[in-house]
C-alpha cells in the first residue's frame, strides 16, 4: 500500500482549559475565536484567552487557528486590521476566513499570515478551492453537504489543503437577524437568549419527525443546527487514502468530557487506519458503538451527507 499521511485532528474547544485535555487525547490543532469575528464557535475566547490558548497549545506542539469567518458589514471592517495584528503578535498559526475583507486586510498588515478559506457553504468544487488558494489561502474548508465521492474528487484536484468535518452538529440555517429575540419582543416577553448554557438550550421541535433542532443566537444572528450529529469514524478509509489534510470534530454545545472521549476514539481510528488497516477494519464498528453509547439521547449519530442518506 502506498504511504498515506495522517490527517490533522482539529477540535473546537469550549474554553482554554480544554486545550491540554484535548491535546493529550490526540488533538493536533484547535479552532478558537470570539463571536464578534467568528461563526458558531464552541466557546468564547477573548483576547487574553486567545493568548493563553496559543501558549498552552504551542507548549504541547499543537496548532491554534482563530476564526474570522463571520459575515462582516461596514461597521466592523475598520476593526479587522487591529485584530489581525493582535493575532500575528500572539503567534497564531492561521486565520480562518470567508470574507475577502479579511484576506485583503491580512495581505496589507500581515502578509506572511497563513490563511484558511471557510465559508461553510460554497466550498463545493476544486476550482473554488484553488481560486482562493491562488489568492493566498493555504487551506479550503469544504461544505458539509458534499458526498464522499465529491470530497475525494476535490482532494485529487486541489492545489490547497482540504479540511472536512467528520463529527458533530452542522448548521442548517443562519440569519443575521436575532429572530428569537424579535419574536419574544413581539410577544412583549423580555427574554435573554443564552446559548452554550446546558440548562438553557433552545430547540425547534418537529413533532412529525420527532426531531429537535438546536437553536442559538449570538452576535452573528440566529443559527439553527442539525437534529443529529455527523459521525464517520467507521468510514475514514477513502478520505485518508485520498490525502484529506484535516478532520474536524465540532464541539458546539458539547461538554469537555464528551469531546475528550470522541477525540480519543478518532485518534485511535486514524492511527489504525494509517498504520494497520486490517486492525482498523476489525475495530471500527466497535468504535462507532462506543461513540453511540455516549451520545445524548435526543441526538442520534448519522453519516450526514457523506452517503446522501440524511434528509432534513
Amino acid at each position: 500500500m502506498k504511504h498515506v499521511k495522517k490527517p490533522e485532528i482539529l477540535l473546537t474547544p469550549t474554553c482554554v482549559g480544554d486545550i491540554e485535555k484535548l491535546a493529550l487525547a490526540g488533538a493536533d490543532a484547535f479552532l478558537i475565536g470570539e463571536a464578534r469575528y467568528g461563526l458558531r464557535l464552541a466557546g468564547e475566547f477573548k483576547r487574553e484567552d486567545v493568548v493563553e490558548a496559543i501558549n498552552v497549545a504551542h507548549r504541547l506542539h499543537k496548532k491554534v487557528y482563530v476564526a474570522m469567518n463571520a459575515i462582516f458589514h461596514n461597521d466592523k471592517v475598520d476593526e479587522l486590521k487591529n485584530y489581525i495584528l493582535f493575532l500575528q503578535d500572539a503567534g497564531v498559526d492561521a486565520i480562518v476566513y470567508g470574507d475577502p475583507a479579511v484576506l485583503m486586510t491580512a495581505r496589507e498588515v500581515a502578509p506572511t499570515m497563513t490563511l484558511h478559506w471557510s465559508t461553510e457553504t460554497t466550498g463545493t468544487n476544486w476550482y473554488v478551492c484553488n481560486y482562493w488558494g491562488r489568492k493566498g489561502s493555504k487551506r479550503a474548508v469544504l461544505a458539509r453537504e458534499l458526498n464522499m465521492d465529491a470530497i475525494v474528487e476535490i482532494k485529487e484536484n486541489a492545489e490547497v489543503e482540504i479540511e472536512v468535518q467528520v463529527h458533530g452538529m452542522t448548521c442548517m440555517f443562519q440569519s443575521k437577524r436575532p429572530l428569537l429575540g424579535h419574536y419574544f419582543l413581539y410577544q412583549e416577553k423580555a427574554m435573554e437568549i443564552e446559548n452554550r448554557k446546558d440548562t438553557k438550550n433552545m430547540f425547534l421541535l418537529d413533532k412529525e419527525r420527532g426531531n429537535k433542532y438546536p437553536i442559538f443566537e449570538d452576535e452573528n444572528g440566529t443559527h439553527i443546527m442539525s437534529p443529529n450529529d455527523v459521525c464517520i469514524i467507521d468510514e475514514l478509509e477513502e478520505m485518508i487514502d485520498a490525502g484529506v489534510d484535516s478532520f474536524k470534530i465540532d464541539g458546539i454545545l458539547k461538554s469537555t468530557d464528551y469531546l475528550v472521549d470522541v477525540t480519543k476514539k478518532y485518534r485511535q481510528a486514524i492511527d489504525l487506519c494509517v498504520e494497520n488497516r486490517e486492525k482498523y477494519e476489525e475495530v471500527k464498528e466497535a468504535l462507532l458503538e462506543e461513540l453511540e453509547a455516549i451520545q445524548p439521547k435526543n441526538r442520534m449519530l448519522d453519516t450526514g451527507f457523506f452517503f446522501k442518506e440524511t434528509v432534513y
